[in-house]
């Protein structure tokens, strides 16, 4: 028997917001599979598959349209993509590993009371600054997800202040 989900229970699923889902739906990058007969998207085991080839080309860097682009003309396979977020994240490590080694090795200079070169502190600092540059990466994708968070909370409050009007 296949599975169903309606968009709040993927949402919090997948650890998107409601409102991406709707907004993913309403520009035609991401529509549910089905409807209720009330009218409530229904999303079943592939559109989850296809949710998670847009997550990872997103996390890759594409724009929504390039998104768009590339499932629409089937340019990639989901194999590929899973591929490309692999070398990602070799990438994002092999950076961590030349930061933890530069730190290590400055940490080995200072207690044995060595001066640093100039050549220490330099490859210590762009080690730290490719680290830095993803972390605010990291801290403004959070952010936009908590303030979706309080658009979908409020949208939510006043559907039920109109509810209550009427």
């Amino acid at each position: 028997m296949e599975r169903h989900w309606k968009v709040g229970e993927l949402a919090k699923l997948t650890g998107l917001t409601v409102r991406t889902l709707r907004f993913y739906d309403q520009t035609g990058l991401f529509s549910p599979s089905g409807r209720t007969d009330s009218g409530h998207r229904l999303y079943n085991e592939a559109d989850l598959s296809q949710l998670q080839q847009i997550v990872s080309l997103k996390e890759l860097g594409l724009s929504l349209e390039e998104i768009k682009s590339i499932l629409g003309g089937e340019q990639i396979s989901a194999l590929e993509i899973v591929n490309l977020q692999t070398g990602r994240v070799k990438e994002q490590i092999r950076q961590q590993q030349i930061l933890l080694e530069q730190l290590q090795h400055v940490s080995k200079l200072m207690q044995g009371k060595t001066a640093l070169a100039v050549e220490d502190f330099t490859r210590l600092l762009q080690a730290m600054k490719i680290s830095h540059e993803k972390l605010v990466v990291e801290r403004h994708t959070s952010w936009v997800y908590r303030l979706d968070s309080l658009g979908d909370f409020l949208a939510g409050a006043n559907n039920g202040l109109e509810s209550e009007e009427d």
